[in-house]
């Protein structure tokens, strides 16, 4: 009972967490997809988009932990597994974006806009991590 606890408790973190991050992330995209697409597009799908980022995104970190020893440092981030994860989630971001995020008019946007979405955001991202690292 106890496991089936923890298990679901994680779970629980694992959804909240995921949402805080989502709707920051969700925040800059809507923003740049507004500018680039010149229409207005669907905040609640770009919310859902960067939501199943942000998800599969904690999983992928926390495997890149348990395989660099689960610490952060500054190493962490010189690794190989850390580079691949860092191309795979951008290259994730922007088809999720691409594949969910429709403009006002029903149209899907661009893919060139997606990935400049989800540049500004990594963009954004690394300035605060490295922020805090330095």
């Amino acid at each position: 009972m106890n496991t089936l606890l923890v298990l679901l408790s994680s779970l629980l973190w694992w959804v909240l967490y995921s949402s805080i991050g989502a709707l920051f992330i969700a925040i800059i995209a809507w923003a740049v997809l507004r500018w680039i697409e010149r229409s207005a597009v669907v905040f609640n799908r770009t919310y859902l988009a960067c939501l199943l980022w942000m998800m599969i995104d904690v999983v992928v970190i926390a495997v890149v932990f348990v395989r660099s020893g689960a610490q952060f440092d500054a190493a962490v981030m010189k690794t190989v597994w850390w580079r691949v994860f860092m191309v795979a989630n951008m290259l994730l971001g922007a088809a999720l974006l691409w594949r969910l995020v429709p403009r006002i008019d029903a149209r899907r946007i661009k893919p060139t806009s997606a990935c400049l979405a989800v540049a500004v955001i990594m963009l954004v991202v690394f300035g605060a991590v490295s922020s805090l690292l330095g």
